[in-house]
């Protein structure tokens, strides 16, 4: 029997979730290491992605793969069953066009969790542009990017809006995702998060926005001892 693939990560993590999203969804065995620290890196962390020494990292029997949507097509690509990618090479262009604008235009979303006064309020409208170009051009009248069933763009968009949502409620500083703005989006969020498989593997609510707002602190208190 083939040995079942690794995957090393943080529950924290929204990139962590969109491999696990993946694996789930494909009904894929695959063994969790948690990596407890961040702030000092596993040697298995080190020795498997040198590079950015960051999570995930999925290891395939002893072939790491890193970057969360690099795993996530290598995935979709390695086990066949229940496609990410549409066979369309016009619509499959298309779902990896909105991969990369999640990941280029998401940035502005997590930037907000560690931004304070102008930096949060620039983050904030680079964040409302972002996604009112999904609204307007991304989603159409389509339950997911690309039709019926979650896609890959859906696991690159649904680890942002979720990360949104979290960070909205951790650092209290006005919503940003209103429903009366993006009812588009708030459709699709909802009916993403309403899938068994999504719901029964997103983190937390309370715990994630206790774990923001405590590390929200934390970074705030390091700024101002700095300052002294």
């Amino acid at each position: 029997m083939a040995e079942q693939p690794k995957l090393l990560g943080t529950l924290p993590s929204p990139f962590v979730h969109r491999v696990i999203w993946a694996l789930k969804l494909k009904a894929i065995p695959y063994e969790f290491i948690i990596e407890e620290d961040l702030t000092n890196k596993s040697p298995l962390l080190l020795k498997y992605n040198p590079v950015h020494k960051k999570v995930p990292v999925f290891l395939h029997g002893d072939k790491p793969v890193c970057e969360s949507m690099i795993i996530v097509e290598y995935i979709d690509e390695v086990w066949p069953q229940n496609p990410l990618l549409p066979k369309d090479p016009y619509e499959r262009a298309q779902a990896r066009f909105w991969v990369k604008f999640a990941e280029d235009k998401g940035t502005a979303v997590f930037r907000m969790f560690s931004s304070k006064g102008e930096e949060l309020e620039k983050t904030k409208k680079e964040t409302l542009e972002m996604l009112q170009t999904v609204e307007e051009h991304g989603i159409g009248e389509k339950k997911f990017f690309g039709g019926e069933s979650i896609g890959i763009a859906d696991i690159a968009f649904g680890s942002v809006v979720y990360g949104l949502e979290i960070i909205e409620e951790a650092i209290g500083e006005g919503a940003v995702f209103e429903a009366h703005r993006f009812p588009r989006l708030h459709a699709w969020i909802k009916n993403f998060k309403q899938v068994p498989v999504i719901k029964e593997n997103l983190a937390e609510r309370d715990w994630m926005v206790a774990l923001f707002k405590n590390h929200r602190e934390a970074l705030a208190g390091s700024a101002r001892s700095q300052q002294r």
